[in-house]
């Protein structure tokens, strides 16, 4: 993946469209939860069993309008999504060390 030519193609995207003027952090946010939303539309009331006949295609499009828009918030807030990944990742490798956390699924705090 190459996050710089995303990145581009986000910015050239927006720009041609002037959409710059409406995606605040706050706006951006919220359309973000939109479309997580509509990820989980797909899967709303589905038994385990009927996930296998969701189509591919409508949860692909629903995760690239999620990486859009986090991508464009961390354009607006002057934040390497890469680094604070890898940071964060760190940060879960400490919180849930496989010792303690393998196999369950409830939290530790």
């Amino acid at each position: 993946m190459d996050l710089k030519k995303i990145n581009q193609k986000i910015k050239s995207f927006v720009k041609a469209r002037d959409w710059d003027q409406f995606h605040s952090p706050k706006n951006l946010a919220m359309a973000l939860s939109v479309e997580a939303s509509e990820l989980v539309e797909i899967f709303q009331w589905l038994k385990e069993s009927d996930i296998k006949k969701v189509e591919k295609e409508k949860v692909a499009d629903e995760i690239a309008d999620i990486f859009f828009y986090l991508l464009r918030i961390s354009q607006k807030m002057n934040i390497d999504i890469e680094q604070s990944f890898h940071k964060k990742m760190i940060k879960n490798i400490k919180k849930y060390p496989v010792q303690l956390s393998k196999g369950k699924s409830n939290k530790r705090y």
